[in-house]
């Protein structure tokens, strides 16, 4: 099982940003994403979850050999896909709780009602690991949250709804050593055999704590350079130019 993606390109607009992206994510790995600025994590992110902006002219990304690409939004989502967004939107008027419940009913047979004394147990479980207040079931999802809060909540997000793969658009941003902490705690509480993870990032800080199996390089719409943990703690101490100059050698 995996998370396959080849030779996509992207638009938005008239800007083309992805083109020709190939990764494959195989259940029970993490594998990490670097790269600069405008580069297109953030757009592989949301072109796989199916925002509308969005228009992919070439490529394809499979899900366990299902065409991802020609699913709605919320059909990628019920197939198993998940995605912690950079700036996670916060939904005036629905309670984490219900918003919760909504989605895990969702995914239920038909007919079948999902157990409220089971939800709340698994729910205040997951709560405790991520260090939440209990007060958060009736806050309004993500509403007057902080940044550490709000990431907080999309991973237990993710640790309820326990998908087959897992998008980490930035997760780290905005988030103090102590909330990392606690965040990569969670993730790391969900990593098994049956799950896969693509975890974007711009700072090896994050992989301190979530250690990848693979680190890719994502640059100018294109992966340039695969390889092992060590990857990232090159790119933190010597940047994104020697890619460019070992480019130009190889050219």
């Amino acid at each position: 099982m995996s998370l396959a993606i080849n030779n996509l390109h992207a638009r938005t607009g008239q800007r083309d940003i992805l083109k020709g992206l190939t990764l494959e994510v195989p259940s029970g790995e993490v594998h990490a994403i670097m790269g600069p600025n405008g580069s297109g994590k953030s757009t592989l992110a949301k072109v796989l979850a199916g925002h509308e902006d969005y228009e992919v002219t070439a490529g394809t990304a499979t899900l366990d050999g299902a065409d991802i690409l020609a699913m709605e939004a919320d059909e990628r989502s019920r197939a198993g896909l998940f995605l912690a967004f950079q700036y996670p939107i916060e939904i005036p008027g629905v309670s984490n709780a219900n918003f919760l419940r909504a989605a895990l009913q969702a995914r239920q047979p038909e007919g079948v009602e999902l157990d409220a004394v089971a939800f709340y147990h698994k729910m205040y479980a997951k709560m405790d690991i991520l260090e939440m207040n209990r007060q958060f079931t009736s806050r309004s999802v993500n509403e007057g949250f902080s940044g550490g809060e709000k990431k907080r909540n999309e991973i237990l997000q993710l640790m309820m709804l326990e998908p087959k793969f897992a998008v980490l658009d930035e997760t780290d941003s905005g988030l103090d050593i102590d909330a990392l902490k606690v965040v990569a705690q969670g993730v790391n509480a969900m990593r098994s055999p049956g799950r896969g993870f693509l975890v974007i990032t711009h700072y090896q800080r994050l992989l301190d704590y979530i250690q990848p199996d693979v680190v890719h390089v994502l640059m100018d719409g294109r992966i340039v350079k695969t390889g092992g943990p060590d990857l990232a703690l090159k790119l933190e101490a010597q940047g994104y130019d020697w890619l460019k100059e070992e480019a130009l050698v190889t050219a």
